[in-house]
């Protein structure tokens, strides 16, 4: 049932949001050139790899140096955009995982993919990650809400524990609550 809600939700959306779409390609094209799309590949479910799709916030060459695990999801990172920052501030950068909900690698609620280089060392510190494998991730989660952006191996493990809470309490009634929780913090401009 959520797969099917799931799908049909995403699919609206992105014929809604195609103007919105083309708004975000257009002004990253304008400042930045192409690509516009960023795909990296995350762990979902299961634990396959998969590519996850996002508006590119940063410059072209802004991982040539690896994984930045500081500066990530900070809107003072310097290797942001002027438009990326924007994107990012209002969550308009997560827009193309509507893409990945409709291909089935995501849900619209879940645990935040991860990368593989964070997950393993998450993994050494707490295994239960792990256990997250049995669900899609999802676009936004309850750890998002309460935990925010992580940025530091500390805030992973913290956002590890609402995840594992997300997992033993899930139900649809669950997931419409936090949708409606991240719309109303969207909204309202709050920062995650």
């Amino acid at each position: 049932m959520k797969r099917v809600l799931d799908f049909i939700i995403a699919a609206v959306c992105l014929v809604v949001f195609a103007p919105l779409f083309l708004i975000c390609i257009v002004a990253i094209w304008l400042e930045d050139g192409a690509p516009t799309i960023y795909r990296q590949e995350r762990i979902g479910l299961h634990g396959k790899p998969f590519y996850i799709y996002k508006f590119r916030s940063m410059t072209r060459d802004a991982e040539k140096d690896g994984p930045q695990l500081l500066l990530e999801g900070a809107l003072n990172d310097p290797r942001l955009t002027r438009v990326g920052r924007f994107l990012r501030a209002h969550h308009l950068d997560e827009l193309p995982q509507l893409w990945n909900v409709v291909r089935g690698d995501m849900a619209f609620i879940g645990y935040r993919p991860e990368r593989k280089f964070y997950i393993d060392q998450i993994m050494e510190r707490d295994p239960r990650y792990e256990q997250l494998y049995a669900i899609r991730p999802g676009v936004t989660s309850y750890a998002t809400l309460y935990n925010g952006y992580t940025d530091t191996i500390e805030k992973m493990l913290r956002r590890l524990e609402l995840d594992l809470y997300y997992l033993e309490h899930q139900s649809l009634w669950f997931d419409f609550t936090v949708l409606a929780k991240t719309f109303i913090s969207i909204v309202f401009g709050k920062k995650f």
